[in-house]
């Protein structure tokens, strides 16, 4: 869950929410060598959305010129950096007619998000 909101963050961090994958890689390479306090505040953050999926609950749009932050997903972001006990901004829950996310590679196929061990680190 820690990747997911790192990359929400790196994300709203851009140019109206957009990314392409080598910026948002290196980014996010760039943050995850950056010390513990990063990945402490990352792990107390996920410790808050234990049922995160940024891309089942539309927080952020693939395409084939990268990733891009939602409205959704920047109120979220901003409700979950709050420490609120309650939001005022409802969560969004994929429906059961809710479409599969668009493939943003050539193969037709959507790429799983895999999640690395947080004893792992990057190296850009």
């Amino acid at each position: 869950m820690s990747l997911q909101i790192a990359i929400l963050k790196v994300l709203v961090s851009h140019p109206e929410g957009r990314a392409t994958i080598a910026a948002l890689n290196c980014d996010l390479c760039i943050l995850n060598t950056s010390g513990s306090d990063w990945t402490d505040r990352l792990r107390r953050l996920a410790a808050r959305a234990p049922g995160l999926d940024i891309f089942g609950q539309r927080l952020i749009l693939r395409d084939s010129s990268g990733w891009q932050i939602t409205p959704h997903g920047r109120a979220f972001l901003n409700w979950l950096e709050s420490g609120a006990a309650s939001a005022n901004v409802p969560v969004a829950v994929p429906s059961s007619n809710a479409r599969p996310p668009e493939a943003a590679n050539d193969n037709g196929v959507a790429w799983p998000l895999i999640l690395f061990p947080d004893s792992w680190y990057a190296a850009c």
